[in-house]
């Protein structure tokens, strides 16, 4: 690895800034050259915004002179385009909104600018987040910076291309359906989704209400915790927790429903588990009673967009066409399947909090697949067909609709493509989680950026 500031964590830089030893400029500009290089390769970004991000870093600078910097201060960071930045475009992936400039910053962006933060562009998503791959009528397709052919996930692809191609240090992304996890699976990076209703984007985009978290994606769980610190801002469920149980009480599903996965990948998975088990936790090998999401799920996505968004179906604007389909599939959902939902949502939360009775974490693969060519979803994994709406990553769904904090970390490689493991923990336990999450990264000792390809200066 090359020793560029862009890939220094998070505590390495303000050590470096506190001593005078680097300059949040200096980062900044670096960081715009490093979008420069790699973004005709891989469409991480929709906006740099170098001016924006140089009036920050000399804020940045000043605030290290004077002792009132912020927990983020010269930080650069990416921010997915479904978050407002005033003064800036907020496309929200779709050719709707292709020149809306916001009037003001949504809460996320607010907090990140209090703490500090030197924002260097807004980053791809897929039409109103509404694709767990990043692809719009904007422009080509968000690409994997491990092999720029495939998908980098969605819908927070580009702000998981951005950290993971080394153009920033950590990227905003939210997750309502697996939009932060899923990418950071296929880009070997740390994402977390925390507790359901503990941070609150306000006077932000609304999709996937009932089920979205706003959260880091990060090259390490320490890195996603600071900024995770930083959005949560001493909310409700996100403070120190208790001392969990020692050992851990641990509930590894290597297959939630049954659903085929990759040999590879649940071979990553497994042996990440086989570390938890080392370290001396209790790990049980279990069924997990998760199904039932989908029909919760899709007609809740659905009724809302349809609400929100159906009047685009008779517009002037041209759609995608996965956006075009749900918004007509939302307007022949009836009044009795949208209530159905409303009602087992409680009844699917109360049913997979008990699992958390008996185990204090749950652990299955992050995804099914690895990273798959772009524009090409798998029809088969291990022999089996899949649909190709959620085949090749059932597992993170589950938790956005049970609410419960979610966090997956690199765990392997199968083909040179980075492979991932998740954990998931109870309503609350956000910073117990990613402290477990922060142990097995050590004992598994992955290193996924010695192997990034993209770009001249890419480790």
């Amino acid at each position: 690895m090359d020793d560029s500031p862009l890939w220094w964590p998070v505590q390495r830089l303000i050590d470096a800034y506190r001593c005078g030893s680097l300059s949040p400029l200096e980062v900044s500009e670096l960081a715009q050259a490093r979008i420069a290089e790699v973004n005709p390769t891989l469409h991480a970004f929709v906006l740099p915004t170098p001016e924006l991000a140089r009036r920050q870093a000399a804020a940045a600078e000043e605030a290290y002179r004077n002792g009132s910097a912020g927990p983020l201060a010269g930080v650069p960071v990416s921010i997915k385009d479904a978050f407002h930045i005033s003064g800036h475009v907020t496309t929200l992936g779709s050719l709707a909104h292709a020149n809306d400039v916001a009037r003001h910053d949504s809460g996320a962006v607010r907090r990140l600018r209090r703490a500090g933060a030197v924002v260097v562009g807004k980053t791809n998503v897929s039409e109103f987040c509404q694709s767990a791959t990043t692809d719009n009528l904007l422009g080509p397709d968000t690409a994997n910076p491990f092999d720029p052919s495939r998908t980098a996930g969605g819908s927070s692809g580009g702000a998981a291309a951005s950290v993971a191609s080394g153009a920033c240090t950590l990227g905003l992304g939210s997750d309502g359906g697996g939009s932060i996890r899923i990418p950071a699976s296929f880009c070997g990076l740390v994402g977390f989704k925390p507790t359901y209703g503990t941070i609150d984007d306000d006077r932000g985009f609304r999709a996937f209400s009932p089920f979205i978290s706003v959260g880091p994606l990060a090259r390490s769980v320490a890195d996603a915790r600071c900024l995770h610190s930083v959005l949560s801002a001493g909310g409700a469920g996100t403070a120190d927790s208790p001392p969990g149980r020692s050992p851990y009480r641990i509930a590894w599903c290597p297959q939630p429903e049954g659903r085929p996965i990759d040999a590879g990948v649940g071979n990553a998975a497994a042996a990440a588990v086989a570390q938890l088990a080392a370290c001396g936790h209790d790990v049980s090998l279990v069924e997990l009673d998760v199904g039932g999401w989908e029909e919760i799920f899709g007609p809740l996505v659905l009724a809302e967009e349809g609400e929100r968004r159906g009047h685009l179906l008779r517009g002037p604007h041209e759609l995608t066409w996965y956006h075009r389909r749900s918004l007509m599939a939302a307007e022949r959902l009836g009044p009795g399947v949208v209530s159905a939902a409303r009602s087992a949502l409680a009844q699917y939360r109360e049913r997979v909090d008990r699992h958390f009775r008996d185990y204090d974490v749950i652990v299955t693969p992050a995804t099914a697949t690895t990273a798959f060519d772009l524009g090409r979803r798998p029809q088969a994994i291990d022999g089996q067909p899949v649909a190709r709406l959620w085949g090749a990553f059932p597992f993170a769904v589950p938790f956005n609709v049970s609410g419960h904090p979610a966090v997956v970390l690199p765990a392997g490689f199968v083909d040179g493509l980075p492979a991932a493991v998740q954990l998931v923990g109870r309503h609350g336990s956000d910073n117990e989680l990613l402290s477990l999450a922060e142990q097995l990264e050590t004992e598994l000792d992955v290193h996924p950026f010695a192997r990034t390809p993209v770009g001249s200066s890419t480790p």
